[in-house]
């Protein structure tokens, strides 16, 4: 695994200043483009899309600061339309014009080039289970959030906050089924930046609210993780170890799609001996 993210690395680092297609970056570490993308997320802490944008403006800084060129030039040569689009995000990004940068009196952000190095782990068991489940539905609240500088791990535990402080979750109740309380993610976009995320439970017989959202979660098969401990911190730790320690020895990939967390309805969430699952849908690697 780790020779095939550096392939990848080496992939982008090659052509930053030509277009790129995420699946080509993912074909060159033999994955899928939803899979690589997720764990390159998981092991940087930021996406693909990110990481190329932080990689140009790094090198158009150089460039603008070591070379006699001009804006245009760098802003073309990075995939800028016009200077003014490549003035407003270099700004954004270095906090300082490129015309500013120029004249060497500003210091700026510079994102080195990613490596990936080989950590032992595994010594703790992981406990899950291959489940395979039919298309079922669920009804709830829908949150649109951004992974973006980690905005969707404040957004999320807000939103549970939110709607158990609001008595919403404990009106529920009666309704759940047996998967509990279910959070989900749903519709990525293109680049994974950003997603829905719906807490609900399963729809039964009953009509729900027209308040309620009600998304439809297909037919999968899954991978079922428990997170035991207190949900703040065992369910971070278990996401990470999923896609650092599991995937990579597994034989399996991420299968696209809606990844879930299930709670039960009655417990103390800050308890050691609190459990979560997680649901990732997973295929064989081909």
């Amino acid at each position: 695994m780790i020779h095939l993210m550096m392939d990848s690395i080496n992939y982008i680092e090659e052509r930053l200043d030509q277009p790129l297609v995420i699946e080509e970056v993912a074909e060159a570490a033999c994955m899928s483009k939803f899979h690589y993308q997720r764990l390159f997320h998981m092991l940087t802490g930021i996406s693909v899309a990110e990481y190329i944008r932080k990689r140009r403006f790094t090198l158009a800084a150089e460039e603008l600061m070591t070379k006699q060129v001009k804006v245009i030039d760098v802003a073309v040569k990075y995939g800028y339309e016009t200077p003014e689009s490549f003035t407003k995000a270099f700004k954004r990004h270095h906090g300082y014009t490129p015309a500013a940068i120029k004249t060497s009196q500003y210091s700026v952000k510079a994102y080195p080039r990613l490596s990936f190095e080989l950590q032992i782990k595994g010594v703790e068991p992981m406990h899950y289970r291959i489940v395979e489940k039919d298309s079922f539905s669920i009804m709830g609240r829908r949150l649109k959030t951004s992974t973006k500088q980690g905005q969707n791990t404040q957004d999320i535990p807000a939103f549970w906050e939110r709607v158990n402080r609001e008595g919403w979750t404990n009106s529920l109740t009666h309704l759940a089924g047996e998967l509990g309380y279910v959070g989900v993610c749903a519709h990525f976009n293109e680049t994974l930046e950003t997603f829905d995320y719906i807490i609900g439970i399963e729809q039964g017989m009953e009509e729900p609210d027209p308040a309620m959202t009600v998304e439809q979660i297909p037919a999968n098969t899954w991978a079922v993780f428990q997170a035991k401990g207190p949900v703040e911190t065992a369910v971070h730790s278990t996401w990470a170890r999923i896609f650092t320690e599991w995937f990579p020895a597994s034989g399996y990939e991420h299968a696209g799609g809606m990844e879930m967390e299930t709670y039960p309805v009655a417990g103390d969430i800050h308890s050691p001996d609190h459990m979560t699952l997680i649901w990732i849908p997973i295929r064989p690697l081909k």
